[in-house]
């Protein structure tokens, strides 16, 4: 008898305690939050990294990463 006076005691307690201190209140990212267009993306003929078509550097063999690669995979004119 005393196992469920003491259990009754605790659950009191936690109902007490639980109703002065609500849950805290989480803020949430909205999931419709605008995104940019989606880019193009390209892959540099020299070494394979993929990036945005309006960052690449053309060459006459392809695209590529920045002006080092391009002069390094194209023969000089």
């Amino acid at each position: 008898m005393k196992y469920l006076l003491v259990i009754a005691v605790v659950v009191i307690a936690f109902y007490i305690w639980r109703k002065s201190h609500p849950p805290a209140v989480r803020t949430r990212r909205p999931t419709d939050a605008p995104t940019g267009t989606p880019q193009t993306m390209v892959r540099c003929a020299h070494c394979g990294l993929h990036l945005p078509a309006a960052d690449a550097v053309s060459g006459e063999l392809g695209v590529y990463c920045g002006a080092p690669h391009r002069l390094l995979a194209e023969p000089p004119p």
